[in-house]
């Protein structure tokens, strides 16, 4: 059953009652697992906006928020579970970042058709079917951890840990369809805040098996999952829609692919979410590895494991809020050099064997990245925005103009979101290589600092110096 959401052909209907019929019709349809969808949906229109747009924009993000939020939790499952691996498994420590690695590279690799099949399949249907796959890594996580199980083993299930992480990509490709440009920032900033908490909540779950139960029971951290996951995908089923008027573009991705700010935006969502995921799943085994007279248990790690990451996670929202205000590019700029200033913080630590400034400098890290976060997703939707205006005034269509921008923002969060996924992926294989050749960090550190210099650099090039032209600030 699909219910229209406003009524264009209803005479003498003010647009107000029809709004208010909308979602009289939407709360009965609540409770239902029938398949609903939204046909007309103008956010840009105050007046709707006002009478039924926000409400129900605001209910499909409660409800994103918590999928994508569990669907970290898995993703990152693994960035807690080595830390059980104790000397009965054999494995040392480039192992394990080996172990952590996969799982974020499938889910780098598995962003992109996601963010596709928001508009193939509807952006309820996706999220209650991407739920319900959680089951499959936390369930044989549950059964295969024990001492005995072979490596190879335990890199495969750990890598179908990534389907968690592609969870990320279709929900901000449904949440940017639901809300205006004026808001974009800071929902996009909510979603995705809300679900990088998935990763610090994993790690205190972790923390609390492991000062409990013990590290002889890792099982019990994804049994916990279990009934979260069926939580998730019944409120979606229950409280979600689709919104039938969004389409996959196939030239959309072509486009997006041929636009050199996309490439430009996925070496910069690289510097900030790569991070980010990078630090999460790696931080736990750094501390144990460079420090490991202070971290000679693994529940000494785990106290600090999550503190990053929950602090990133958290003022992501706000990244969004500064870019709303002051510009994405600007805010973005800012945080790569203060980022920079952060890895150079932490290159000293490690020199000096100062855990203190070296906790100090990765805590940085982590709330910067998650400043950055929010910044880089403001720009994908503003740069195209920015192109649809452009287009207007050259003299095309406004209508056609604006649904080509959002396809466009789409196409380019998924191809951003999978490119910077793999920058998670590299900062371990930095760690993994930089340990094993050197005994230390400090070639990892070393090389994050180049890097974003570098994405500084660009931002400045690219965004933000005179003559840019329209793109000036995005």
């Amino acid at each position: 059953m699909s219910t229209a959401v406003g009524t264009e052909g209803a005479t003498g209907e003010t647009a107000g009652e029809a709004c208010r019929d909308t979602v009289a019709e939407t709360s009965a349809a609540v409770g239902t697992a029938r398949r609903r969808g939204i046909a007309d949906w103008r956010p840009e229109d105050e007046a709707f906006w006002e009478e039924a747009g926000a409400r129900i924009a605001r209910r499909n993000l409660v409800f994103s928020v918590l999928s994508e939020h569990i669907g970290f939790s898995v993703w990152s499952l693994w960035s807690v579970l080595v830390l059980f691996l104790g000397p009965e498994y054999h494995i040392d420590a480039a192992g394990k970042f080996t172990l952590t690695a996969l799982p974020t590279a499938l889910g780098a690799v598995l962003r992109l058709p996601y963010t596709f099949a928001v508009a193939k399949f509807g952006g309820r249907n996706w999220t209650v079917f991407s739920a319900l796959l959680l089951l499959v890594p936390t369930v044989l996580a549950g059964i295969v951890l024990r001492p005995g199980v072979s490596y190879g083993t335990l890199l495969a299930v750990a890598c179908l840990a990534g389907v968690g992480g592609g969870n990320f990509a279709s929900s901000m490709a449904n949440i940017n369809a639901f809300y205006p440009q004026r808001l974009k920032g800071w929902a996009l900033g909510v979603n995705a805040g809300g679900g990088n908490l998935g990763v610090p909540v994993v790690q205190l779950i972790g923390l609390l098996v492991l000062a409990t139960a013990g590290a002889t029971w890792p099982r019990l951290v994804p049994l916990v999952y279990l009934p979260l996951i069926v939580l998730a995908a019944v409120g979606a089923a229950l409280k979600m829609d689709n919104l039938t008027s969004m389409r996959n573009d196939r030239r959309a991705l072509r486009e997006v692919a041929k636009e050199p700010h996309s490439w430009v935006m996925a070496l910069l969502y690289i510097g900030t979410f790569g991070s980010f995921i990078g630090f999460g799943f790696a931080f736990g085994q750094v501390l144990q590895v460079q420090f490991h007279q202070q971290f000679d248990t693994p529940v000494k790690a785990a106290y600090l494991t999550f503190l990053g990451p929950l602090l990133g996670s958290l003022v992501r929202p706000f990244g969004g809020r500064l870019a709303d205000r002051w510009g994405g590019a600007k805010v973005t700029l800012w945080t790569f050099a203060a980022m920079a200033g952060g890895a150079s913080l932490v290159l000293v630590a490690s020199r000096h064997d100062s855990l203190p400034m070296f906790l100090a400098g990765f805590v940085a890290l982590f709330v910067l990245s998650g400043i950055g976060n929010g910044s880089t997703y403001k720009m994908i939707p503003a740069i195209f925005q920015a192109k649809a205006r452009i287009a207007v005034a050259a003299g095309a269509d406004a209508g056609t103009a604006e649904r080509d921008s959002r396809q466009r923002a789409s196409a380019l969060i998924g191809l951003a979101g999978a490119i910077g996924a793999f920058g998670g992926v590299l900062v371990n294989l930095a760690f993994r290589q930089s340990f094993l050749a050197g005994g230390s960090g400090d070639a990892a550190y070393g090389a994050f600092l180049a890097v974003y210099a570098m994405c500084f650099t660009v931002t400045w090039a690219v965004y933000l110096r005179p003559g840019v032209g329209p793109m000036r600030g995005v």
